[in-house]
C-alpha cells in the first residue's frame, strides 16, 4: 500500500480525478484507493518534459508521479501538495463518461468500474472488508472451522423452487441457494462449529431494493446447543462485535460522506413472537395482516418492525420467532408444532433466517414427507442415519448488511449486481 511521506520524495501511482490548467500554474487532483491529493505544477519553474506531459493528460488517466510532498495550509485538500519531478503516463483515458452520485442507476451499473472510482464507493467496500474480517475474527476466536461447500448441487437446497438449473454433462444440476445441507453434513461429520463465506444463488424474479439473484452469504452452523436462544444470543454477539469494529474505524467517514452514523447495538437484542408482533403493529400503528400472511412476516410488517423496535425497545434490531410450520423449512426443529427458528430484522429489513435444526432421523423424514420433499432430499436425510448432535445456525447476507450500514439499495452495495435483467458487466 502506498504511503505519503511529508518533506520527502514520494513515488505514487493512481488516477487523475480533475485538472485545472491556468496560465502560469496547473493543479491536478490525484487519487487512488488510499488517498487523494493535489499535484501543483508551477509552469515557470517546472521542466519542459512535465509541461509536454501536462498537455496530454485527461481525466481518468493513470499516472506515476514522483516529487516532494509538502504541507501547505492554503491547499484545501488535506493541506498537502506534491511538487512533481516527473510524471509518467501509464494509461491514457478516453474522454470520461460523466458518472455522478445522482446519475441514473443503470448508467452507473453499466459503467460500474468508473462508478466505483468515487470516494463514496471506495468507502463502501473498505467498510465491507472490515465487516467481513470482523465476522471472521469473532468465529475464529470461537474455534470455528471454515468450509467451502459446492455450488453445483444435484438437489435444490431449500424447497425445489427459486433455483437456477444448469446442464451438468448428461444430468440436471442446480446452483446452490445456500450451503445449508453441507453445513449440516459438516456437523454430522463431527465438526462442532463451522462457517462459510461464499456466493448464494436465488432464481427470484424480484426487482426490489433488497433482492439480487446472486449475493454473498456468511453462514454459521454449530453443535451441542440446548435451544434456539443459544443461536440468537450468538448472532447478537457476533453482529455487535463486527459493528463495533466498523463504527470505531469508519464512523467519521460514514458521517462525512453519507450523513449518517452507525449505531453500536446493545445486548441483548429484543425478541418477539410473530403473533405478538402483529398485535403490537395493530395497537400502535393500526396495521392488520391478511389471513394469507398471518403465519409469516409480511413485507409491510417487516418494514414496520423498524419503528416497532425503536418505539418499544429503543433498539435497531428485532428477533421474530414462532412462525407457522407451513412457512418454515422442513429441517427446522419443532416444539409443540412450533418451528424453533427466527428472522432477525435490522432497520426494517430481514438480514437473517436461522433455526435449531431437527437432528433426529425419523422426525426429519416425517417433516420432509409433509412437504413432499422426502424423495428429493434422500441424500441429505442420510446424513442423520448414523448419529448427529443437536445443532443450529443462520445465514447473513453481507450485501444487505452493507446496504443497511449506508442506507443504500442492494444495487449500490454489491460490487457487481445481478438480477433477472442484468448479466453484465
Amino acid at each position: 500500500m502506498q504511503k505519503l511521506i511529508i518533506n520527502k520524495k514520494n513515488c505514487l501511482q493512481g488516477f487523475i480525478e480533475n485538472i485545472r490548467d491556468k496560465n502560469t500554474i496547473a493543479f491536478i487532483i490525484f487519487k487512488n484507493s488510499n488517498f487523494k491529493l493535489q499535484i501543483t505544477i508551477n509552469k515557470e519553474k517546472i521542466n519542459s518534459k512535465i509541461l509536454e506531459t501536462l498537455k496530454k493528460l485527461t481525466i481518468g488517466t493513470v499516472i506515476t508521479v514522483k516529487g516532494i510532498l509538502l504541507k501547505n495550509n492554503a491547499v484545501k485538500l488535506n493541506g498537502l501538495e506534491l511538487i512533481p519531478d516527473s510524471i509518467k503516463i501509464e494509461s491514457l483515458a478516453d474522454a470520461p463518461i460523466p458518472i455522478q452520485d445522482d446519475s441514473n442507476i443503470d448508467t452507473k451499473l453499466d459503467y460500474r468500474w468508473l462508478d466505483l472510482r468515487s470516494e463514496k464507493n471506495t468507502l463502501i467496500f473498505k467498510v465491507q472488508t472490515l465487516l467481513v474480517k470482523s465476522l471472521r475474527e469473532f468465529v475464529y476466536k470461537k474455534d470455528f472451522i471454515e468450509i467451502h461447500t459446492p455450488k453445483i448441487i444435484a438437489t435444490a437446497s431449500e424447497s425445489g423452487s427459486e433455483v437456477f438449473e444448469v446442464n451438468y454433462f448428461d444430468n440436471k444440476a442446480y446452483l446452490a441457494q445456500s450451503p445449508q445441507f453441507y453445513k449440516q453434513l459438516a456437523i454430522a461429520s463431527g465438526f462442532s462449529n463451522v462457517f462459510e463465506v461464499g456466493p448464494v444463488f436465488r432464481a427470484e424474479k424480484s426487482h426490489t431494493n433488497k433482492h439480487a439473484t446472486e449475493f454473498t452469504g456468511f453462514d454459521i452452523e454449530f453443535a451441542n446447543i440446548k435451544n434456539v436462544k443459544n443461536i440468537m444470543d450468538f448472532e447478537a454477539k457476533l453482529l455487535t462485535y463486527a459493528i463495533t469494529k466498523v463504527a470505531k474505524k469508519y464512523n467519521e467517514e460514514i458521517k462525512r460522506l453519507f450523513s449518517r452514523e452507525l449505531t453500536i447495538p446493545k445486548l441483548p437484542f429484543p425478541v418477539m413472537k410473530l403473533n405478538d408482533v402483529y398485535k403490537e403493529l395493530k395497537t400502535r400503528y393500526n396495521y392488520e395482516v391478511s389471513n394469507e400472511e398471518l403465519g409469516d412476516l409480511s413485507t409491510e410488517a417487516e418494514r414496520l418492525c423498524k419503528k416497532l423496535a425503536k418505539d418499544k425497545f429503543n433498539h435497531e434490531f428485532l428477533f421474530v420467532t414462532d412462525y407457522d410450520a407451513s412457512k418454515r423449512a422442513f429441517y427446522h426443529e419443532r416444539v409443540k408444532g412450533i418451528p424453533q427458528g427466527f428472522d432477525l430484522i435490522w432497520q426494517g429489513v430481514e438480514i437473517t433466517t436461522g433455526a435449531k435444526r431437527e437432528h433426529r432421523y425419523d422426525i426429519l423424514v416425517k417433516q420432509a414427507k409433509e412437504k413432499n420433499l422426502d424423495n428429493d432430499v434422500k441424500f441429505y436425510l442420510n446424513f442423520f442415519k448414523y448419529g448427529c448432535p443437536p445443532h443450529g445456525g443462520f445465514g447473513l447476507g453481507i450485501d444487505r448488511l452493507t446496504m443497511l450500514i449506508f442506507d443504500l439499495t442492494i444495487k449500490e452495495s454489491q460490487f457487481i449486481f445481478r438480477n433477472p435483467n442484468r448479466l453484465e458487466p
